[in-house]
């Protein structure tokens, strides 16, 4: 009986696993047309996913997910966006959604935020051409990092 328990506990331990691992095999596709479902809704050019600025988002989730920190970078190379979610997990697509959600507080006209809408700007970045995103998660807390290049979000100037 005691054998069958921990056979039964390992299984259940594989699938948690499994079911964690997934979306991670699935995080460039589902980033990359999540971001460029919103630049299409502009007009805009599609961006191409960067293994390179995945890497350097993966790092950076690790790091402050093993800092228990939340903060961008403070001499970041590229654009950045973070999310972060404890208790449960996001999907790809709500985690751009929750950025792009940002588009209401921009104010084009003026070329202003009215509240916070630096995430949904770098998104839509006319001249950034490329994005590279990576998550990282433990004790039910979890950390996406997306990095830009070119960066955006220069004071003064609008995004497309």
């Amino acid at each position: 009986m005691k054998r069958i328990m921990s056979v039964a506990v390992l299984i259940l331990g594989i699938a948690a696993a499994q079911k964690r691992t997934q979306p991670a095999r699935k995080l460039a596709p589902e980033m990359l047309a999540s971001h460029n479902q919103v630049r299409a809704s502009l007009g805009l050019w599609p961006l191409v996913w960067s293994p390179k600025l995945a890497a350097y988002a993966q790092e950076w989730a690790n790091t402050l997910l093993a800092e228990g920190q939340f903060k961008h970078r403070t001499r970041g190379a590229y654009g950045e966006n973070l999310y972060e979610i404890t208790g449960g997990y996001a999907a790809p697509a709500e985690v751009v959604k929750s950025w792009a959600n940002e588009a209401a507080d921009y104010d084009y006209k003026a070329n202003r935020c009215r509240k916070m809408c630096g995430h949904y700007t770098q998104i839509v970045w006319s001249e950034t051409k490329a994005v590279g995103c990576a998550v990282a998660w433990r004790d039910g807390r979890e950390i996406w990092v997306c990095n830009y290049d070119p960066p955006g979000n220069y004071v003064g100037e609008r995004p497309y």
